[in-house]
């Protein structure tokens, strides 16, 4: 699987995104899913924490929800921190479900082709094998060159 996105693509998916749900997020802040998380939620996103091991609990003041169908209708992006072979069902219950659905991302190292395929017959923009944190740092001029922001205002490069 090689894909090639724009970023005017990447850009424009992470642009609308309102509310995000996290399929798999993790409540242990060493798992990459808690930074992906926070991140995006201190971004302004509306996110909503998929994972039936912390239904009950919080992920900084947010609910999490045991399954998909505890989403709020109006989630319009999936981000899916699960193996690809656990893809397909996912995909296909957010299809079912949720009638504002635009995006379906997978992260970093999950990749489903049957599941993307499905998705985009229906419309839905599909992202597979990458970070939307990541992404967003690149593409909104948080990251530099070396991939670390400095904090240091330059007009060097």
């Amino acid at each position: 699987m090689s894909e090639t996105y724009t970023d005017r693509f990447l850009k424009d998916v992470l642009q609308r995104a309102r509310k995000i749900a996290i399929v798999g997020l993790s409540s242990k802040d060493t798992r990459p899913s808690f930074f992906v998380g926070r991140y995006l939620k201190l971004r302004g996103y509306g996110i909503v924490p998929v994972n039936p091991a912390y239904a009950g609990t919080e992920f900084l003041g947010v609910p999490y929800v045991g399954s998909l169908e505890e989403l709020p209708l109006e989630t319009d992006f999936i981000d899916i921190f699960r193996r690809s072979q656990e893809v397909l069902p996912i995909v296909q219950e957010a299809l079912e479900r949720l009638p504002n659905l635009s995006t379906i991302w997978m992260q970093i190292g999950v990749v489903h082709e049957e599941a993307a395929a499905m998705a985009r017959a229906r419309g839905v923009d599909v992202v597979m094998d990458r970070c939307p944190k990541i992404e967003y740092q690149r593409l909104f001029g948080e990251l530099r060159r070396g991939g670390f922001n400095t904090g240091v205002i330059s007009s060097k490069l």
